[in-house]
C-alpha cells in the first residue's frame, strides 16, 4: 500500500494490518511497567498507561523527590510541604532523601543556614519491564559556595524500582549508595535523614482520620515516635469510593504507605522520626554519627508500600519478609 493510500484510510477511519504488528516477539511487547521522560528534568512511572509516580530532579531544586505517589483510589497518598507550615518546611517535598549534617553541611531543608544541595548530575539508565520500572541516577552532594559551585561532599547512585501489586498497590524500592569521593565524611547524630515521607492531609492523625503503627505493636506519635522497628505504616482516609453512591453517603477509601527499613541496612531496625501531622522518616544516624571512607561506600535500601484499606500487622509482616529477600538492582539491560 503507497504512503497516499495509507493516509487516506486512515482519514476515512479505517484500520491497516501492519504485517510487523502480527507476530511481535515477547521481548518487544508493551511493558506493564514504563518510565516516560517528560521535559523540565522530570520522569513519569507508568503503571498499564496510568502515572503512579514521578521523579523531579530539574536543576533549580535543592533535592529531587517524588511526587505524586498515587493509591489504589486513583489519589496521591502524599503532598507538598506541611499542610500548616508551607514556608517553614517547604523541603517536605512527598517522598526525598536528604540528611541534616553531612560533615557539619546541613542538607536537611531550605533555610538560607543550609548551605548542602543534591545536585542531579545525569541518569544512568530508564529500564521498562513487566515486574518492575527502574530509574537509576548519579547526584552529587555539594557544599555550596553561594556563587553556583561548591565542594562535593557525597556521591550519591540512587536506584528507584518500581513494582506492581494487587488491586493497583505498589512497592517502591529504594537503593542508595552513598560514597567519599576525596576523604571520609561523617553523616553527624540526628533525627532528620535519610528517608522523609510526607503524607497526605487527610491522612494525617492531627488533621485527617489517619493512624500511625509499628512492627512493635505501638499506635500513634506517642508511642511511635524515636522507636526503633522494622517497618512504620501511616494509613487513613484519601478519597471516596468510585463508583460514588449519593455525595453524603459516600464512604472514604482508606490507604496508605509502609515505610520499610531493610535488614541488611546498618543499622536495622532504625529509629523512626514520626509525627502525628503527617510526616514520617527513617533515621539513620538518631543513635550515633556514621563516618563514610573513600573506598567504602555507604550501601542503604528502604521501601515504600503503597497499599489500600488498613492491613493487618500480620500482613504488613508478610509483606516485610518478601521485602526483606529483595536483593540488588538487576544489571543494566543490553542494547
Amino acid at each position: 500500500m503507497s504512503g497516499l493510500m495509507l493516509l487516506v484510510v486512515l482519514a476515512a477511519g479505517g484500520q491497516v494490518d501492519l504485517p510487523q504488528a502480527r507476530a511481535v516477539s515477547p521481548e518487544k511487547q508493551v511493558p506493564r511497567m514504563q518510565v516516560l521522560p517528560l521535559p523540565r528534568g522530570e520522569a513519569s512511572v507508568e503503571r498499564e498507561g496510568r502515572e503512579i509516580s514521578r521523579y523531579h530532579f530539574g536543576p533549580e531544586l535543592y533535592r529531587p523527590f517524588l511526587y505524586p505517589l498515587i493509591g489504589p483510589s486513583g489519589k496521591s497518598l502524599t503532598r507538598m510541604g506541611h499542610p500548616r507550615d508551607p514556608n517553614g518546611h517547604s523541603h517536605h517535598n512527598s517522598v526525598w532523601i536528604s540528611h541534616h549534617d553531612v560533615g557539619g553541611v546541613g542538607f536537611w531543608n531550605d533555610a538560607s543556614s543550609s548551605k548542602g544541595r543534591i545536585v542531579h548530575r545525569r541518569v544512568n539508565r530508564y529500564e521498562d519491564a513487566d515486574d518492575e520500572a527502574l530509574i537509576e541516577v548519579t547526584n552529587a552532594w555539594i557544599e555550596t559556595n553561594g556563587e553556583g559551585g561548591g565542594r562535593t561532599l557525597l556521591e550519591e547512585t540512587r536506584t528507584m524500582r518500581f513494582q506492581p501489586g494487587e488491586r493497583w498497590q505498589w512497592l517502591l524500592v529504594l537503593d542508595v549508595v552513598l560514597s567519599a569521593p576525596q576523604e571520609p565524611v561523617t553523616l553527624g547524630k540526628t533525627n532528620f535523614g535519610l528517608v522523609g515521607v510526607r503524607m497526605a492531609k487527610t491522612i494525617g492523625v492531627h488533621d485527617g482520620g489517619g493512624t500511625i503503627r509499628n512492627s512493635e505493636g505501638a499506635v500513634n506519635e506517642p508511642q511511635v515516635h524515636e522507636k526503633p522497628a522494622r517497618w512504620c505504616d501511616y494509613s487513613g482516609p484519601i478519597a471516596f469510593e468510585v463508583p460514588p453512591g449519593p455525595p453524603l453517603n459516600r464512604p472514604p477509601s482508606m490507604a496508605g504507605i509502609t515505610l520499610l527499613d531493610h535488614p541488611l541496612n546498618p543499622n536495622h531496625p532504625t529509629v523512626f522520626h514520626v509525627r502525628d501531622d503527617g510526616w514520617m522518616g527513617a533515621a539513620l544516624t538518631f543513635d550515633a554519627p556514621r563516618t563514610i571512607e573513600p573506598g567504602s561506600p555507604l550501601k542503604l535500601r528502604y521501601g515504600l508500600w503503597v497499599h489500600s484499606g488498613v492491613p493487618s500487622a500480620g500482613q504488613i509482616d508478610a509483606d516485610f519478609g518478601e521485602f526483606a529477600k529483595i536483593g540488588d538492582p538487576p544489571p543494566p539491560t543490553k542494547k
